[in-house]
């Protein structure tokens, strides 16, 4: 017998079934909304922020070290989350400080994405010795802890965020060659591969245009995962001092710049700006997880 439910899912468009397949998971679905909730203070930081801390005409040295609920010296400025011992509104801070984490994590992994995947697409069709020579460097890099390859470059790069970025992409662009070239290999054995090389199609068209598509969805997947490892690395290089400066603080450097207080009992300083790298970090994690799942029907259980 039928099920009454099958001709509506029969009309419905391939966007329609992933936001279906999507929204059935609530953890996250409630971690998307997190995420895009987080985008948007990001975004609008300029205009939802009380304060901005990096201003020094706004911010200052008398209303340091306030708790939660303080309020400024003209009573018209409540530190909702207190201030840090510069006088900068934690609360400010923390949402200018999401704009350089998401920043940086979008960027150095899409940045990683583009190169890794001319890499994995290149190893994938030439094959052979080219191959071999590929992924033996990809193997190289992988052997090795991401933070402490981080920690090279950095400490060779000095700091910046430019350096961070390219820190990044040089960690990270490893794991989508590998990812893309095992995917590629799969759809160049495959007979409509064979058929658009019969037709003469050039070599770079049918990878570009033909394999390179049916392998989006696990680039998609892996991409979301190295957001939120790229968020994680930069706040760790940002925490020991050698990721970006002082004029331009992610979440990682506002848990360091709170550390030395944790002693004082003034924990809002860093515990706040910690418990938002958190939630974004779990947040992205959560969504690629369910992305892989919808991409993947196979591991829906």
């Amino acid at each position: 017998m039928s099920s009454p439910s099958l001709p509506a899912l029969a009309s419905e468009t391939p966007t329609q079934i992933f936001l279906r397949r999507f929204l059935q998971n609530r953890i996250a679905t409630a971690a998307a909304l997190v995420l895009l909730l987080l985008t948007i203070v990001a975004l609008a930081a300029p205009v939802l922020s009380p304060q901005n801390p990096y201003d020094l005409a706004r911010v200052s040295f008398m209303e340091a070290e306030q708790a939660p609920g303080g309020v400024s010296a003209d009573h018209q400025l409540h530190f909702w989350l207190g201030t840090d011992g510069a006088g900068r509104d934690v609360l400010s801070a923390i949402m200018y400080g999401l704009r350089i984490s998401l920043g940086i994590g979008i960027t150095s992994a899409l940045t990683a994405l583009f190169f890794g995947t001319c890499v994995g697409l290149l190893a994938a069709y030439l094959g052979g010795k080219v191959d071999a020579v590929l992924m033996r460097i990809v193997d190289v890099q992988l052997s090795f802890p991401s933070v402490l390859v981080a920690l090279i470059l950095l400490a060779a790069l000095g700091q910046g965020v430019d350096k961070t970025l390219m820190a990044l992409v040089l960690v990270q662009w490893a794991v989508f060659a590998r990812n893309v070239r095992g995917a590629a290999m799969v759809e160049r054995g495959k007979d409509y591969v064979e058929a658009a090389l019969g037709q003469g199609l050039p070599a770079w068209r049918v990878m570009f245009k033909h394999v390179l598509p049916n392998c989006m969805a696990p680039l998609i997947v892996t991409t979301t995962n190295q957001m939120a490892a790229a968020i994680t690395l930069e706040a760790t290089m940002s925490f020991l001092g050698i990721g970006l400066p002082q004029t331009r603080p992610s979440l990682g450097l506002l848990i360091s710049n709170g550390f030395d207080y944790m002693l004082s009992n003034q924990y809002w300083i860093s515990v706040f700006p910690g418990v938002a790298l958190v939630v974004l970090v779990v947040a992205i994690s959560l969504v690629g997880d369910q992305l892989r799942v919808v991409l993947n029907p196979k591991l829906d259980a």
